[in-house]
């Protein structure tokens, strides 16, 4: 009879719960302005969390150097500000050449990479590779274009995140000068919202909460500089044109999980195989090996057992965020799921574990 009463309120519950989110649906333009609102500082608050994790154990460590902490973040954005003014001098103009050369060279190239193709369709063991009856030169052709439509489709949506690039100038150093200053304090804060009897376990959530992020940015980081480094070493040994410039797209797009990867591929092979062939398939193992170097020697090193998500999982993730929400939603997915992971298991561990176990 009990567990009849207990199945017929939770079927109330979730009625009602199923109720509320039509009627929301049915409002939804009463909350139009605050979605308006948080798509614009979101990308700002993205880049505040993302630098807030890269410098507060710096801020910390010059905290315990006795030095204020305002001033510790002033002098870090000083610093910051005469990097950017390093790069702007001695890295862009080599960037800024190579796009310039990339853009004013596209006709040629693409007569170039029509050549190339044209000669794999001469050549016999390339045709073995194609259904009987089909045109290597076409199926090559579409797959190419299929691969600039989805590098386009993602570069847009990248482009799209700093349309706004004002508001994100202005907000972003703002917002991480203060998570800077009082970042920590909103946990304690989080905490002491929780009833009396859980803020034990609250307290642990929140720390747990932010040990995983802060490993999981500062690794991310590390991760993709170790492989910008051997993709770019790779490149230069066997004469890939634009190497800086393609590696440094790699490494951006590889903060975007899984799509990152394939998609920072497309034109490092479609540039290597209008060089020749031979540079094609090399830039493509150079490409793999620096992957697996990557996933099997530097991550697991980095994160150790800090990032327990299986691949599979990841990818599920990541292709249902791109159909859900998009570019800013495949960028978010993998912390939100840490984030929500970690939030079920103390909760299970809570309400549930010692009910099952004794059922």
């Amino acid at each position: 009879m009990l567990k009849g009463s207990s199945f017929v309120r939770f079927s109330i519950g979730l009625a009602l719960v199923l109720v509320n989110i039509y009627l929301l649906s049915r409002v939804s333009f009463i909350f139009q302005p605050l979605v308006t609102m948080l798509t614009v500082i979101t990308v700002p608050m993205m880049l505040s969390v993302f630098f807030y994790y890269l410098l507060r154990p710096l801020v910390n460590y010059m905290e315990r150097k006795k030095l204020n902490r305002t001033l510790s973040i002033l002098l870090i954005y000083l610093v910051f500000g005469v990097l950017l003014v390093l790069f702007i001098v001695g890295l862009w103009p080599s960037l800024r050449e190579q796009l310039i050369n990339l853009v004013d060279n596209a006709p040629n190239l693409i007569n170039s990479l029509s050549v190339q193709l044209r000669e794999l369709e001469q050549n016999g063991a390339i045709k073995a590779l194609f259904p009987e009856g089909s045109t290597p030169l076409s199926q090559i052709t579409d797959y190419i274009n299929k691969g600039f439509t989805f590098v386009t489709n993602y570069v847009s949506g990248l482009f799209s995140l700093i349309s706004s690039f004002a508001i994100i100038l202005f907000t972003f150093p703002i917002i991480l000068f203060y998570m800077l200053k009082q970042g920590e304090k909103f946990g304690r804060k989080l905490v002491h919202i929780a009833p009396k009897r859980f803020q034990k376990d609250s307290r642990e959530v929140v720390l747990e909460i932010d040990q995983a992020l802060s490993g999981f940015i500062v690794g991310r980081v590390l991760v993709n500089l170790a492989l910008g480094v051997l993709m770019y070493i790779g490149f230069l040994l066997i004469g890939l044109p634009y190497a800086l410039l393609l590696t440094v797209v790699a490494v951006i797009m590889n903060f975007v999980p899984f799509i990152g990867a394939i998609v920072s591929s497309v034109p490092i092979v479609i540039i290597g195989l209008i060089q020749s062939p031979s540079v094609a398939i090399w830039s493509l193992i150079i490409i793999l090996v620096a992957q697996q170097i990557q996933d099997n020697l530097v991550a697991p090193y980095v994160f150790g057992k800090k990032l327990d998500i299986h691949p599979l999982t990841t990818i599920i993730l990541v292709l249902g965020a791109g159909d859900l929400g998009g570019i800013i939603a495949i960028l978010i997915i993998i912390p939100v799921y840490m984030i929500v992971k970690i939030i079920l298991v103390r909760v299970y561990q809570l309400f549930f574990k010692e009910k099952w176990q004794n059922a």
